[in-house]
């Protein structure tokens, strides 16, 4: 019995399987979209050498390293089947209308969306274990289209919901919401790369403005993400008075030097007194600015040190801008010569000796002053200009010095030093060494 029982089954599910395709697989309709299921695959071929030569252009405006680079370079690589997706989805749009249904292609859409998010996302999600987790849900989310649940699925993640006064809040709108930010916060930033690369080629713009636009930009692209993300989930953005007030004390109290550095950094843009490539001096830290941002200012020395320098401070403290009208500067370094020697020639020697050096400029012309007469040395201080300080002080005065140290010795010009002359007196009366005898 129990083998008629299996084999009664065994024929029973044959039979069905066999209904089963020839009434949904073997049919005209399922034929027409395995066709243009192959149309959308050639239409992909044809337009991808454009697509990607555009991708090309757009990737090399940013840095290699970038994110916004490396998912367009992604994007490049994975270029057929995003196409090729887009295309089909028409196709499935188009079919829904026909008599042989779109159900093939609706898999081929789901399959094809499911696995090139997944690959972008890969990019953007550095840590393993979110990438894997957003991986199972991309899946399970084209399985349930696949299988017709994704619909059902919707309304019971609707349900669990609660009520906020007049606001429904259920799990499908917290999902949609942090998709939805996620995606428009990237957007945006992707897009403020761009503006910040744009301006960085502009030469009509100063460094300050192009700084000050690229962070007004910035912030206005997260501010409009934000807002949309809170809109598109049926938040009334009215609510937020109470909460902006309740942040106004949070800034009173804790947030007010992040607020300070913040207004500070916007100040600074806005009158220009500091831009990226002056050479600045500030707090005892000398070096020329590589990079403005609202929060701080980062400051390289000549070391390769990278200072950051809170933009209060700059604000509040004293500041040398060497390059703040121009970028002329003058150096000073004292010396000294013999009593003994040519004090005229000596101070010929110097001039001399600076106009050989290729950094110091003929105009305005190199001095040198008679500072004092010392105990050891006739003090004297040259005086010359250059005009590029962010390549350093200290080795244009090294050179300097080294060329006068050659024309003394040439011109016998006799650098002194600290002497001391030690006089004892001979003549002791007895009385003082004591009577040994």
């Amino acid at each position: 019995m129990a083998d008629s029982f299996s084999r009664e089954t065994l024929e029973k599910l044959i039979s069905d399987l066999a209904r089963w395709v020839s009434g949904e697989v073997l049919v005209w309709g399922t034929f027409y979209q395995l066709l243009a299921v192959l149309i959308a695959l050639a239409l992909a071929s044809a337009i991808i050498p454009l697509l990607r030569n555009g991708l090309s252009r757009l990737s090399s405006w940013f840095d290699g390293k970038d994110t916004t680079a490396r998912v367009l370079v992604e994007i490049q690589s994975h270029a057929l089947l995003i196409v090729w997706l887009i295309i089909l989805w028409i196709f499935q749009i188009l079919a829904e209308g026909t008599a042989w249904g779109g159900d093939l292609i609706g898999i081929a859409v789901s399959l094809l969306a499911a696995w090139v998010i997944i690959q972008l996302l890969s990019l953007v999600i550095k840590n393993r274990g979110g990438a894997r987790l957003a991986a199972l849900a991309i899946w399970s989310v084209a399985a349930l289209n696949i299988l017709d649940l994704l619909a059902p699925t919707v309304e019971l993640l609707d349900a669990a919901a609660v009520n906020l006064g007049g606001f429904r809040l259920s799990l499908i709108v917290v999902i949609k919401g942090l998709i939805l930010f996620a995606v428009l916060l990237w957007g945006a930033l992707v897009v403020a790369r761009v503006v910040e690369h744009r301006l960085v080629a502009s030469e009509v713009l100063s460094p300050s403005l192009r700084v000050l636009t690229n962070q007004l930009t910035k912030i206005t692209l997260v501010v409009i993400a934000v807002v949309i993300a809170l809109a598109s989930v049926g938040i009334d953005l009215t609510a937020f008075a109470v909460f902006t007030g309740a942040l106004g004390v949070g800034v009173g109290f804790g947030l007010q030097k992040v607020v300070a550095n913040l207004i500070s950094g916007i100040l600074l843009l806005l009158d220009r007194s500091i831009k990226p490539g002056d050479v600045i001096a500030v707090s005892g830290t000398y070096g020329w600015v590589n990079f403005m941002g609202a929060r701080y200012l980062s400051l390289i020395t000549r070391d390769g040190t990278e200072h950051l320098i809170p933009n209060e401070s700059l604000i509040t403290n004293p500041v040398e801008n060497w390059s703040y009208s121009n970028e002329l500067l003058r150096l000073k370094v004292p010396l000294g010569i013999s009593y003994k020697s040519d004090l005229h020639k000596a101070i010929a020697l110097v001039r001399e000796a600076a106009s050989e050096v290729e950094r110091v400029l003929p105009e305005p012309n190199t001095v040198c002053l008679v500072k004092g007469f010392g105990d050891s040395s006739v003090d004297l201080e040259a005086r010359f200009w250059i005009n590029d300080p962010r390549n350093g002080v200290g080795n244009v005065k090294s050179q300097v010095l080294l060329r006068i140290w050659d024309k003394f010795h040439e011109n016998d010009i006799e650098i002194p030093f600290p002497q001391r002359d030690l006089h004892l007196k001979s003549g002791f009366d007895d009385t003082m060494l004591g009577d040994k005898n």
